[in-house]
């Protein structure tokens, strides 16, 4: 009896001292700053490969729903986008028998889909197997290891096979930009006079908005070299702020320029500059939401999928508008017509202005991360700093959003309409994809689950 009591006492021992073990890797892996720091090796390897604002607006689609869709499966509370997003089916469900580190999962997710993605794919991949080995120093038992590389795998195939039929990879063989003689029309400008991005950035397949033309903004200004027309009063605003910018607007205009690639001339020497794009700016800032809020693995995950996919549908609406009106750009039109001197105080992007790009998906994201984080959430926007701009402290993300549509006025290369209408656009967009999209199960549903 005495050796059955014995057997019966080491074996609790045994099952204790696994359940802490088991537990201990839990704690120590199962957070989202492995979500965090994936994301971000994504976006310095779009700042390092140049990615133009649209294509990387769809890159941070993709890798963080895919992401989300690794992760969401460890909370019943929350929604699968499956069947909400264009043409998403169904990912496969992680076995029930089996035991995942979703953390795990979900960055390898992340990763996989990132490195299909971008060019420089040997520094995602080495990235990804540091923080596979992170996880196996962290204690993950080898089964649990193995179930979510795998589950993992399984979300980004799933993920890469749907956005190969987005129409992205047809549209790379499209006719390029033809820049024709009208004096109305957009022009390349200097100092590189690079090539229209994107023409037909609208022939690609929105995530959730109905099609690029749902949310058309009022026509710009009509144009007129007249000096008494509104075009030319709106040029000259432009002029006018450019020679009287404050130190703090010139402050503002750099911090949301996110040039991802600038062209710099010093004498005979020409050099560029690297920066993030303006949806990497608000990815950034979904990061320091997340943090200063303390969200969990799932909620992090959900936040990042939809302002990425308000970001791409932002990127697509505003797009479809840029080449339609074919406006030109103020540098062009004020050297032409105004001042042949005037110079803006930011490099002016290689497409056409109307609408602003960063007035259109700033606004939708700070209704999206209003809806996420609440209306009164202030934080410090830090995302400069690596750039060499410092610290800047908002109240909302909404009082973001309205300094960066402002910015592009400061900065030169936007009239007054493209910035007010353009945030009028983002509105209706950022309403209406943060209504349609559903991230939590009704209460009920939620606990039968």
């Amino acid at each position: 009896m005495k050796c059955f009591y014995l057997f019966l006492f080491s074996f609790f021992l045994i099952c204790s001292a696994s359940a802490q073990l088991n537990k201990k890797w839990k704690l120590k892996s199962e957070n989202p700053e492995f979500l965090h720091r994936s994301i971000k090796q994504v976006t310095d390897v779009i700042v390092h490969d140049i990615y133009s604002p649209p294509v990387a607006s769809r890159t941070y689609a993709y890798i963080t729903i895919a992401g989300y869709e690794a992760s969401v499966q460890s909370d019943p509370a929350y929604i699968s986008f499956a069947e909400q997003l264009h043409d998403l089916t169904p990912v496969p469900t992680p076995p029930k028998d089996k035991e995942l580190s979703y953390s795990l999962a979900a960055a390898h997710a992340i990763l996989l889909v990132g490195k299909a993605m971008v060019i420089s794919e040997e520094k995602i991949l080495d990235f990804d197997k540091k923080l596979l080995l992170e996880f196996k120093k962290l204690g993950v038992p080898e089964p649990v290891f193995r179930n979510s590389v795998s589950y993992g795998k399984m979300v980004a195939d799933h993920i890469l096979a749907w956005a190969s039929k987005d129409n992205y990879k047809q549209t790379r063989s499209f006719p390029k930009y033809d820049v024709n003689d009208n004096e109305d029309s957009w022009k390349p400008t200097p100092p590189a006079y690079i090539k229209a991005i994107e023409p037909h950035w609208s022939k690609i397949r929105p995530f959730i908005i109905d099609s690029a033309g749902q949310f058309k903004p009022d026509p710009p200004t009509s144009f007129s070299s007249a000096k008494n027309s509104r075009f030319y009063k709106e040029a000259e605003d432009v002029r006018e702020i450019g020679l009287k910018l404050t130190p703090e607007q010139k402050e503002v205009a750099n911090f949301w320029d996110c040039n991802p690639f600038k062209m710099n001339i010093k004498g005979h020497v020409m050099f560029a500059t690297k920066k993030i794009s303006p949806g990497g700016h608000w990815i950034n800032i979904t990061r320091l939401a997340c943090r200063k809020a303390k969200a969990g693995l799932v909620q992090a995950a959900a936040a990042y999928a939809c302002v990425s996919v308000t970001l791409a549908d932002g990127f697509i609406s505003c797009w479809d508008e840029k080449y339609r009106s074919n406006v030109i750009r103020p540098e062009t039109y004020i050297n032409q017509f105004i001042d042949e001197s005037w110079v803006p105080l930011l490099q002016t992007p290689p497409f056409p202005e109307y609408t602003s790009g960063h007035s259109v998906i700033s606004t939708a994201s700070a209704i999206m991360l209003t809806k996420i984080f609440g209306e009164k959430f202030s934080y410090a926007d830090s995302t400069e700093i690596e750039f060499g701009l410092p610290v800047r402290n908002f109240k909302s993300f909404n009082d973001a959003a309205e300094e960066a549509a402002i910015s592009r006025f400061y900065g030169g290369i936007h009239y007054m309409p493209a910035i007010k209408n353009g945030m009028e656009e983002g509105t209706k967009i950022g309403r209406f994809i943060s209504d349609k999209l559903i991230v939590f199960k009704p209460p009920g549903e939620a606990k039968r689950k």
